[in-house]
């Protein structure tokens, strides 16, 4: 299995590093946090580490930790527009539960 990501993301992804000037993807990882355990942590990444993992789609690379990967297997980050809300949105197939305002979760 693998991270992935839509094209909607990608674009919004895309346009974000444009507009920073630099970067060569996002780092997607996890960390301790939250009422539920667990917080998504999303970054720019200049210099890929060593032991990542790359997820390359639709032009966008998503790099992923050895640590963060095992909570993160099978996800799909997407974007998305709901009324005046937008956003990254994560689907992780690991995820047992999630606190009432999505912040953090539990796998």
């Amino acid at each position: 299995m693998a991270v992935t990501i839509t094209d909607a993301a990608a674009r919004h992804v895309a346009s974000q590093l444009e507009s920073r000037g630099r970067g060569l993807g996002v780092r997607l990882g996890v960390t301790t946090s939250g009422c539920s355990g667990m917080a998504y942590v999303l970054e720019f990444v200049d210099e890929p580490a060593p032991e990542d993992s790359v997820f390359e789609a639709h032009g966008v690379k998503v790099f992923v930790d050895p640590k963060s990967l095992v909570y993160l297997e099978g996800t799909e980050l997407d974007f998305e527009r709901e009324g005046l809300n937008e956003g990254l949105v994560f689907r992780n197939p690991n995820v047992s539960a999630e606190c009432g305002c999505g912040e953090s979760f539990t796998v």
